[in-house]
Formats: C-alpha cells, sequence, structure tokens
C-alpha cells in the first residue's frame, strides 16, 4: 500500500513498456520516446499529459493523450473522473490505473487494451520532479 500523500506533486514520463497477455514483450507506449507530465494537487485535482516523442513516419499517427479530472486514490488503485480531455470517448469517464512503487518511481497500469490485434499491458514509469 503507497501512501496517497506520495502521489501530490509533478511527475515526468521517464520509461514506457508493454507486453501481451501471454508476457511476450511489444514496442513499448509513444514509440519508446514518449513525453509526458502528471501532476497531482492537494485538493484532488490531476492533469495528465502525454505524447509519442522522436520521428513518426508519415504513416502512422502521433500517439497522443491528455485529461485532467478529480482523482481518489486509496494506495493501490488511482482513479480519475475526467472533467476536460483532448478525446470526447473520454469525458465524464473514470481512468482508473493500478499504481505501485519500484524505488523513488512510481508505476501507473492502465487496464489491458487492444492493440494490433492483441491484448496490450501498458506499464508508464514516472519520475518526481517537483
Amino acid at each position: 500500500m503507497i501512501d496517497p500523500a506520495l502521489l501530490i506533486g509533478t511527475w515526468k514520463l521517464v520509461e514506457t513498456r508493454a507486453h501481451a497477455a501471454d508476457g511476450t514483450v511489444l514496442p513499448p507506449p509513444y514509440g519508446g520516446t514518449g513525453l509526458g507530465v502528471v501532476s497531482f494537487d492537494t485538493t484532488g485535482r490531476m492533469v495528465a499529459v502525454l505524447c509519442q516523442g522522436g520521428e513518426v513516419p508519415a504513416t502512422e499517427r502521433r500517439e497522443y493523450t491528455s485529461y485532467c479530472g478529480t482523482y481518489n486514490f486509496d494506495g493501490v488503485t488511482l482513479v480519475t473522473r475526467v472533467d476536460a480531455t483532448a478525446e470526447p470517448a473520454r469525458m465524464g469517464s473514470d481512468q482508473v490505473r493500478a499504481v505501485s512503487m519500484e524505488g523513488s518511481r512510481m508505476v501507473l497500469r492502465p487496464p489491458p487494451r487492444p492493440w494490433r490485434g492483441l491484448m496490450q499491458h501498458r506499464q508508464l514509469v514516472w519520475e518526481k520532479i517537483g
């Protein structure tokens, strides 16, 4: 169990990982060179912005997401009620993330999602910067 106060502050994305349900390693989300910032304040609000860094082939879309809202964290699961987003389908939704720590780094795990015919399990690794 993680002390909920540990989330408070600003974190930068430092690593992304992905695997299939059978454990097969998949290409890292956000092209392996992702840029991202997530910030949690003491009033229970958060904001997250992530995008694919580096060059993106002309035949592919740059991966990008952003959203904000109120959040609750029970020491294991982070739930954000989205009230603004770049993706209309997320508006009003609950974004659920499992949270763990690897040393001083926070790891967020969204629910598995379809990706190129597989179920992709993502891990986004964050380092506190403020």
